[in-house]
C-alpha cells in the first residue's frame, strides 16, 4: 500500500496528498514524498481549489461528495483528505493516468 494512503477498520480511507492548484488540467500527477500530486485546474482562491479537490476525489473513486471531507490543510498546499467508505480499489483509481 502506498505511504499516501492508509485505511482505517472501519472503512475510512485517509489520503495525504500535495496540490498544485491553477494546472492547465485537473490530473493525478504520481508520488510528491509521501503524498500523493494531484494537479488542479481550478485556482486558489475562494475554496475553489478545495471544492475542486474533493469532487475530483469523489469521482475517482466513485463515492458521493458528501463521503469526501477535507480534514486539514485548507490554505496548504499538503492536505489530508478523508473518505467514508472508500472502494478496496483506492490506490489504483487514483494512479496516474
Amino acid at each position: 500500500m502506498p505511504s499516501w494512503l492508509r485505511f482505517a477498520a472501519d472503512g475510512r480511507a485517509t489520503l495525504t496528498l500535495h496540490i498544485q492548484p491553477g494546472a492547465k488540467t485537473t490530473e493525478v500527477a504520481g508520488e510528491h514524498g509521501d503524498a500523493l500530486k494531484l494537479r488542479l485546474a481550478a485556482p486558489p482562491v475562494d475554496g475553489k481549489a478545495n471544492a475542486a479537490l474533493l469532487a475530483f476525489i469523489a469521482a475517482r473513486l466513485g463515492v458521493a461528495k458528501a463521503a469526501v471531507t477535507l480534514k486539514s490543510g485548507q490554505t496548504s498546499r499538503r492536505k489530508v483528505v478523508d473518505v467514508a467508505d472508500a472502494p478496496a480499489d483506492t490506490a489504483q483509481r487514483l494512479s496516474p493516468g
